[in-house]
């Protein structure tokens, strides 16, 4: 490449990037400059060709296109799958050191699932019995009554209700709140490990870079209360063969449960009727103050 060629390419990169010089709301135009630069860096660091210019447009018109604005949208697991979600998570949920860690919201939440009783069980299809119990709490251990779970999950299948349609309407799926010292119960199954959707350009992608689809075993959360930070996370089975590998990037190790086998009841779970043996799993939540 000439001395020519670098003072060409290099205008383009900064008409460019002037281009958005006029923009009024001085956000909207940082985050364009920036990747501007960003992006016209990375086409320069690997001299794209045409070709795989074109390729990549193809790639980003086909996730659109597999979007059904329903249940499956595959722009959220194009960043998931690339880190993205982690990171943006990371940088926009810091928090103080003794708070529980967020992690990935994932693409499958879905509004308006059911409200739920202390202990019902939500879950409509075939497992391993479970009861999740804890508590709520904010970062000097006060209990916080009333605060909203909102909990899904896949089924024994790695689907969930919404990807699959012979499931029930709200199967794994539900919103629990805390009681007045702050408890929860969620009567369910035992999560399962089970493979993001590879149908798609994702999943082609992550074939062609020799990477397995898989999530671990996880339960989801999303807890809310006035007056404190919404929190958005995870509960992980500690013992899954995909917590160092998630495909998505969204395990922390503070965020693992053991799901102990019970043979014989405590109080909570013989007022539930739960039938012996089931698996019982412990976690206490601390959310901070907005």
């Amino acid at each position: 490449m000439t001395d020519q060629d670098n003072v060409i390419e290099s205008l383009i990169s900064e008409q460019t990037v002037n281009s958005f010089n006029g923009a009024p709301d001085a956000r909207y135009k940082q985050i364009m400059q920036s990747l501007v630069r960003h992006l016209h860096a990375f086409v320069s660091d690997v001299e794209l060709t045409e070709r795989e210019w074109f390729e990549g447009i193809r790639f980003l018109t086909e996730t659109g296109q597999t979007c059904d604005g329903l249940v499956r949208q595959e722009f959220i697991l194009l960043s998931d799958t690339l880190g993205v979600s982690m990171l943006v998570d990371a940088i926009n949920h810091r928090h103080s050191a003794n708070a529980t860690e967020t992690t990935v919201f994932g693409p499958f939440y879905i509004e308006g699932m059911p409200d739920r009783e202390y202990g019902e069980n939500m879950a409509f299809t075939a497992g391993e019995a479970a009861l999740v119990r804890g508590r709520v709490v904010n970062t000097h251990g006060d209990a916080l009554a009333g605060a909203v779970l909102d909990v899904w999950q896949t089924a024994e299948n790695g689907m969930y209700s919404g990807q699959d349609s012979t499931q029930p309407f709200g199967n794994l799926r539900g919103r629990y709140r805390t009681d007045a010292d702050g408890y929860f119960a969620i009567r369910t199954i035992v999560p399962v490990c089970y493979p993001i959707p590879t149908d798609g350009p994702v999943g082609r992608m992550l074939n062609t870079a020799n990477r397995h689809p898989w999530r671990p075993a996880h339960l989801h959360f999303m807890i809310q209360r006035p007056g404190y930070r919404k929190l958005v996370t995870h509960l992980f089975n500690h013992d899954d063969p995909y917590l160092d590998s998630d495909a998505v990037f969204g395990v922390k190790q503070s965020l693992q449960v053991i799901y102990e086998h019970r043979v014989t009841h405590d109080d909570l779970s013989e007022s539930l009727g739960l039938e012996l043996p089931f698996k019982r799993a412990c976690y206490e939540f601390v959310m901070e103050a907005e």
